[in-house]
């Protein structure tokens, strides 16, 4: 199954997500279950939030992968949202 997870950062975190991005980039490549994944950006061009596409077996694995993001074990994120995701386009 697909599964959408949507961030959103913390106010005035931009440092926690650079800070932690290269172990974020790196747990994205060695867990294999991300289809497409980037940053959503604020109006000066800011990292503010994440999508990311996880093709896994069920939602708690979903929620599992969300849990042990870097970013998210680093307090970086306001909100978290998982959705399951059907890809029609693309």
């Amino acid at each position: 199954m697909r599964v959408a997870l949507m961030t959103k950062d913390k106010p005035g975190a931009l440092q926690i997500r650079l800070d932690n991005r290269a172990a974020h980039l790196d747990y994205i490549k060695a867990t294999g279950v991300v289809e497409m994944a980037g940053p959503f950006l604020d109006a000066d061009g800011q990292m503010c939030g994440s999508l990311i596409v996880l093709a896994v077996d069920d939602m708690a694995a979903a929620q599992d992968w969300a849990a042990n993001d870097p970013y998210a074990r680093a307090g970086l994120f306001a909100e978290v949202r998982l959705q399951e995701w059907k890809k029609v386009v693309g």
